[in-house]
């Protein structure tokens, strides 16, 4: 079966998740009793806020062809989970609002999706909006594509307008409403190139996603981008941190299916796949044969932009709202998060009970504290502070800094 790889990206709130829900009721990937607005955003937070936090994948059968679809954040704070996922995906949807237009966010994503060679599918979407003005929209991306110095064959993109929430597709918004989403799937055939990678040469897997179930323990997301791998297969890990390698033995291997996780006993080159039985994986670590590593190069990051301390409760009302109170139960937990949240950094103080937390923004910091909460955790902090750095010249400088698009 041929396999293509599209992610989906765009500003935030421009409908990346809502597209994928009428996707995956298009292709029959998702049952009656499944079916309710924003399928991936399974997270608690991301339900209560309405927003995309977590980059998470899925596949759907169409035409005899298997399409793994990531779905992406879009808010700035949450690119580090954009940048991880965007190199398993051979094509990009890039979704822009048909009033608002590219926003900031349109930017940062588009960049590092041309970055990695893709060829981007243009959705106009939210055509049915009142004062939408596809046509100047449609300008205003290309003029994007030139800022960001796309190559010719990349300018040449194609374009589609859609209404994800109705569940439809046009090539031409002349012809709007539409009936389906069939001609979005049926151009992804067309202009996604099919998955690269042989089956034949040695086993290069890298993760880019962590998950825990208390049957097998640690599971790692992650595309096959060479060889083939099977159940009980033995493996050797390499690890991005230092370059250490161990051996271990591949439990499980599970395969992805609407909103399902099922297992299955063999994949090859392309493929999206969990593999469970690797206890200290992490992000950016490759799976190879055994005894021939071969790593793939590391995941690359964006730099955080401000931080913040986390201390213990040392007020009068320490434990009143919390059971997880210690300074070991505090680092235990930032220590946890630094092995998935790949955009958050974390520093020692002198202070034992104080630790520096540094991430992609305020948003991005308080998800942490939230969740934290949640869980239990009891902890002050401080106010954020923009990070900044000491340039060649020994000039202060405030980095990374972002280009704001202007309105439309």
């Amino acid at each position: 079966m041929e396999i293509r790889n599209i992610c989906i990206i765009a500003h935030v709130d421009h409908g990346k998740t809502t597209l994928l829900d009428g996707i995956l009721k298009e292709t029959g990937a998702v049952t009656s009793k499944e079916l309710r607005e924003r399928i991936m955003d399974s997270n608690e937070l991301e339900q209560e806020r309405g927003i995309t936090i977590l980059a998470k994948n899925t596949a759907v059968q169409y035409k005899g062809t298997r399409i793994n679809i990531i779905d992406t954040p879009g808010h700035a704070d949450f690119a580090g989970e954009v940048e991880r996922v965007l190199k398993m995906a051979d094509c990009s949807l890039l979704l822009v609002d048909a009033f608002d237009g590219p926003m900031p966010q349109t930017r940062f994503v588009l960049n590092k999706s041309l970055q990695l060679g893709h060829k981007p599918i243009v959705v106009i979407n939210k055509i049915d909006r009142d004062g939408s003005r596809p046509n100047e929209v449609v300008d205003k991306v290309f003029d994007l594509f030139h800022d960001l110095g796309a190559t010719d064959e990349q300018m040449d993109f194609p374009i589609i307008y859609s209404s994800a929430k109705l569940g439809w597709a046009v090539t031409d918004f002349k012809h709007a409403p539409g009936k389906n989403l069939g001609p979005l799937l049926d151009l992804v055939l067309k202009h996604v190139p099919p998955v690269k990678g042989d089956p034949n040469k040695p086993l290069q897997f890298q993760v880019t996603t962590l998950d825990y179930n208390d049957y097998v323990g640690r599971i790692a997301i992650g595309k096959i981008y060479e060889g083939s791998i099977k159940r009980n297969q033995d493996i050797t890990l390499v690890r991005m941190k230092d370059g250490s390698n161990s051996n271990y033995k591949i439990s499980r291997l599970y395969g992805f299916e609407g909103l399902r996780r099922h297992e299955i006993e063999f994949a090859e080159a392309g493929d999206i796949i969990a593999v469970a039985g690797i206890e200290d994986v992490f992000i950016g670590d490759t799976i190879c044969n055994l005894g021939n590593p071969v790593p793939l190069p590391p995941i690359s990051i964006d730099e955080p932009t401000v931080s913040m301390f986390f201390m213990v409760n040392n007020s009068p009302f320490v434990g009143k709202e919390g059971k997880l109170v210690t300074t070991r139960n505090i680092r235990e937990r930032l220590e946890k998060e630094l092995q998935t949240n790949v955009a958050m950094r974390m520093e020692e103080t002198e202070d034992k009970d104080r630790f520096k937390i540094m991430g992609r923004g305020e948003l991005h910091l308080s998800i942490l504290i939230e969740t934290m909460r949640r869980e239990g955790y009891e902890l002050q902090v401080s106010r954020p502070e923009v990070i900044f750095k000491t340039g060649e010249n020994g000039e202060k400088l405030e980095l990374p800094w972002q280009q704001v698009s202007s309105p439309l």
